[in-house]
């Protein structure tokens, strides 16, 4: 009998030494997808699909704000990682070239806080989201272009935040310059008071 449990004993430990440990479970990072162009200039789609697009590619706690498309989620994938797929899904379900722009929680934290800028009736606030260094390439279009008195850009803490007087937006000249499509795949822009609900939700 002792030899028989003795036997059984080796048995277990040798199987146990020769399974294959599991990897350890990555934490979940909080996400918000900004696409850029979508539901204007013919580009029309439902926000549900596009959560339901982003759920079957393994993103979780998917939800979106606003048509503009701006989607929440939690993954374990890295944000380059997470681009590269969701622009490669999105391209081929939707059949356009999609561009969008990968943020974190922390990042959006960091856009919110270091806005430079007071809230004012009479003028619009917008951030962006983009590639790395778009700040600097942002803040040189803004010097080169012709403004209004009250129009002022700043870069703080590494983001590019512009200031508009409501109205002027799409018919100043920077304006018309962020419309460029040599930068589609570089930035997208929000009005500040969108940012701060996307930071609520998270």
């Amino acid at each position: 009998m002792k030899s028989i449990l003795k036997k059984n004993n080796f048995h277990s430990a040798s199987q146990a030494r020769h399974m294959p440990l599991k990897k350890p479970t990555q934490p979940l990072i909080r996400y918000c997808a900004f696409l850029r162009g979508v539901n204007i200039s013919g580009t029309v789609m439902k926000m549900e699909h596009v959560c339901s697009l982003f759920e079957k590619n393994g993103m979780q706690n998917v939800s979106a704000f606003l048509a503009s498309g701006n989607i929440l989620f939690s993954s374990d994938k890295t944000k380059s990682i997470l681009k590269k797929l969701l622009k490669k899904v999105m391209s081929e379900y939707f059949s356009y070239e999609a561009f969008l722009f990968v943020k974190n929680k922390r990042e959006i934290e960091s856009i919110v806080s270091n806005n430079p800028f007071e809230a004012h009736p009479e003028f619009h606030i917008y951030s962006f989201a983009g590639t790395d260094g778009i700040e600097k390439t942002l803040m040189h279009e803004f010097k080169k272009s012709e403004r209004s008195e009250s129009e002022e850009a700043r870069i703080v803490s590494g983001n590019f935040y512009w200031r508009i007087s409501k109205g002027n937006t799409l018919n100043s000249e920077f304006g018309k310059i962020l419309g460029n499509k040599k930068f589609r795949g570089s930035f997208t822009s929000r009005n500040m008071n969108t940012f701060v609900k996307v930071l609520k939700k998270m």
